[in-house]
């Protein structure tokens, strides 16, 4: 499980486990908040293709999905 601080989130960098469509390596390029200002999700970003994906930002927690860093 990698340990992650929510409000740091913000430009870091990712590696998929489970590459999909040579898509392995993500930055994370906008935190959404929730009304108290905390963090609820991601939208990350493809280096390779610019395809973007939302999602929460707990699954970046698995390291079986994902590895903190570019690898």
């Amino acid at each position: 499980m990698n340990r992650i601080n929510p409000q740091k989130l913000l430009l870091s960098k990712w590696t998929a486990a489970n590459p999909l469509n040579r898509e392995k390596h993500f930055l994370v390029i906008e935190c959404q908040r929730d009304d108290e200002d905390n963090v609820v999700a991601v939208e990350i970003e493809a280096v390779l293709t610019r395809r973007t994906e939302i999602l929460p930002w707990q699954q970046l927690q698995d390291s079986t999905q994902w590895l903190a860093g570019w690898r």
